[in-house]
């Protein structure tokens, strides 16, 4: 899609919202979507005007660059996700020359993930070290992912000194103790369609003491639909119905939660927000 197409659409410039974590190549495009454009399109009419393409490995985001190509309404994050710090691909000279290209925004998604997998902790928590120490030279946020890993993970973050790059703890389902750890790091949490799930009840407790001012939100997409599509793959489009609800949890209305997120990704990510609400 280019700058041309957005004519088409109907779009209201009075909301911008950002979806700060999806996997674009992750999507299905055999049956559910005819394409990455037709996705993206989708998103902009329910005024997700700019989304965060977000890799799990260096061979995912190639073909995420590559499937997506040069687009205004996407960034993108290199790095690796915890369940696949085996592979053979990675290297961590091939990490930095990939994670300095000028369209990556952030590293990762990277961090501990204790659920899914026991037998490499110590090659993940090597490769969370070396993520935030890139992050650190390269001047760019991490976006962190954590299960089951509350402790060591909050106790990476410290002593590796995470103020040095900041970022986000993404797709946030700990409790308001670990949500006030993290904010006294310094990072934002990102709240995923799980908040709107009639059994979250514990969350929407923490999405409400969590500050505004540090506060993203984003789809995971394929994963994580929110209610009313909970159940269905998701996409960056919905975004605004966890949006929606976070306002009305918040009572704050949706332009003021839109703004505040934006512009709370524009800082994380060092981007102009007036030139971001140009594209």
């Amino acid at each position: 899609m280019n700058s041309c197409s957005l004519g088409k659409l109907n779009v209201s410039m009075s909301i911008f919202l950002v979806d700060s974590h999806c996997h674009l190549n992750l999507l299905n495009y055999e049956t559910t979507h005819q394409n990455v454009n037709q996705v993206i399109d989708n998103a902009i009419n329910e005024q997700v005007r700019y989304m965060l393409a977000v890799a799990t490995s260096l061979e995912g985001y190639e073909q995420m660059t590559e499937l997506v190509g040069a687009n205004p309404h996407v960034g993108f994050s290199c790095g690796v996700h915890p369940c696949y710090v085996k592979d053979a691909q990675y290297e961590l000279d091939k990490f930095r020359e990939l994670a300095s290209k000028e369209h990556v925004l952030a590293l990762g998604e990277t961090g501990l993930d204790y659920y899914h997998e026991t037998d490499t902790l110590r090659l993940q928590q090597q490769r969370f070290s070396e993520h935030i120490q890139l992050g650190a030279e390269l001047n760019k946020p991490i976006i962190i992912h954590t299960r089951s890993a509350r402790k060591d993970t909050l106790a990476m973050l410290k002593s590796e000194d995470i103020s040095r790059c900041g970022g986000v703890l993404h797709c946030f389902t700990e409790d308001i103790d670990t949500a006030r750890a993290v904010l006294d790091l310094g990072l934002y949490i990102s709240f995923s369609g799980i908040v709107t799930f009639k059994n979250a009840r514990e969350l929407q407790e923490v999405a409400k003491f969590v500050p505004i001012d540090r506060m993203l939100i984003e789809t995971d997409s394929p994963y994580l639909a929110p209610v009313p599509f909970r159940g269905k793959e998701n996409q960056p489009a919905n975004v605004r119905h966890v949006a929606t609800f976070l306002a009305n949890l918040k009572s704050i209305s949706i332009e003021s939660l839109a703004e505040n997120t934006t512009k709370n990704f524009c800082q994380m990510t060092h981007l102009s927000y007036d030139a971001l609400l140009s594209v």
